[in-house]
C-alpha cells in the first residue's frame, strides 16, 4: 500500500471515529509502512524509539490496533506466542510458509491452490468468505544445518 494512500485512509478512519491525529501515531505509521512485512510490535517499537525515545511499547501496540481497525494492517499469529503485523494490501491475498527453525516467513501466491480450495469448499456445500493457509516446515538454511 502506498504511503500516501495509507496515510489518507488512516486520516479518514480517525476522523470518522472521532479520534485525533497525533505526531506519535504519524511517526509509528511511517515506520510501519517502511518496514518489512511480518514485524512484531517490539521490532516496530525499536525503530520508532530511535526517532522518539518517548514513545512506549504500549503506544505502539495501541497504534497497531488502530491500524488493524482501519484496515491498514493485519495481525497474524504464526508461532506460539509470536504475534506479527503485516500491511493489509488492498485485498491482495497471499499465503505463508513458516520455518519452525528460525521463524522465517515467506509469502507466496499459487492460483492452483486457490482453485483447489474453492473446489473442496463447493464439494462440501460451502461458500468461502475468507481463508488462510499457513504451511510449517524448515527453510533451506535450517534444513541444511541438520535441523530437519
Amino acid at each position: 500500500m502506498a504511503k500516501t494512500k495509507a496515510k489518507a485512509e488512516f486520516s479518514r478512519y480517525l476522523q470518522a471515529n472521532g479520534l485525533r491525529s497525533s505526531t506519535q501515531r504519524d511517526l509509528i505509521l511511517d515506520a510501519f509502512l517502511s518496514m518489512p512485512p511480518h514485524l512484531t510490535a517490539e521490532e516496530l517499537h525499536r525503530k520508532v524509539a530511535r526517532t522518539d525515545g518517548g514513545i512506549g511499547l504500549s503506544t505502539v501496540y495501541r497504534a497497531l490496533r488502530l491500524f488493524c481497525d482501519a484496515g491498514l494492517a493485519k495481525q497474524r499469529h504464526f508461532q506460539e506466542g509470536r504475534s506479527c503485523f503485516e500491511q493489509a494490501v488492498g485485498g491482495d491475498h497471499h499465503d505463508h510458509l513458516i520455518c519452525e527453525g528460525c521463524g522465517r516467513i515467506v509469502e507466496f501466491e499459487c492460483q492452483e491452490i486457490e482453485d483447489l480450495q474453492e473446489q473442496v469448499a463447493r464439494r462440501h456445500g460451502f461458500h468461502l468468505t475468507r481463508h488462510r493457509l499457513e504451511l510449517f516446515g524448515r527453510c533451506p538454511d535450517c534444513a541444511d544445518n541438520g535441523d530437519v
